[in-house]
């Protein structure tokens, strides 16, 4: 069993920035990749973002390509989540997920095999 643990959100104004973090328990699993989703109240899951761990390739939803970007330390095993120029409409919980194979994508939620708890993301107008 792989453990995910963010940490990171808040509130934060329009036009700020916030690092969510994603710490996994162990390696072993992350060959293929790790991303991030969020969720708003009423909404269904969505992609935000996602790292290849072989390759290093990112991958960007389009309402935050630019804004976002994510990245991972494969020696403390953990993804980041740099988020900046934030909109009221990224307010949602973030989640991050990992892959503990590849699946053929990485933007769908069942393309993952372990989620966090989630981290509230909450940005006010």
């Amino acid at each position: 069993q792989v453990q995910l643990v963010e940490s990171g959100g808040g509130l934060v104004q329009a036009g700020g920035s916030l690092r969510l973090s994603c710490a996994a328990s162990r390696r072993t699993f992350s060959r293929y990749g790790m991303g991030w989703f969020r969720q708003a109240p009423g909404k269904e899951r969505e992609f935000v973002a996602a790292v290849s761990w072989s390759g290093g390739r990112t991958y960007y939803s389009d309402s935050v390509k630019v804004r976002f970007t994510i990245s991972g330390d494969n020696a403390k095993n953990t993804v980041y989540l740099q988020m900046n120029s934030l909109k009221p409409e990224d307010t949602a919980v973030y989640y991050c997920a990992a892959q503990s194979e590849y699946r053929g994508s990485y933007y769908y939620p069942n393309s993952y095999d372990y989620w966090g708890q989630g981290t509230q993301v909450t940005v006010s107008s």
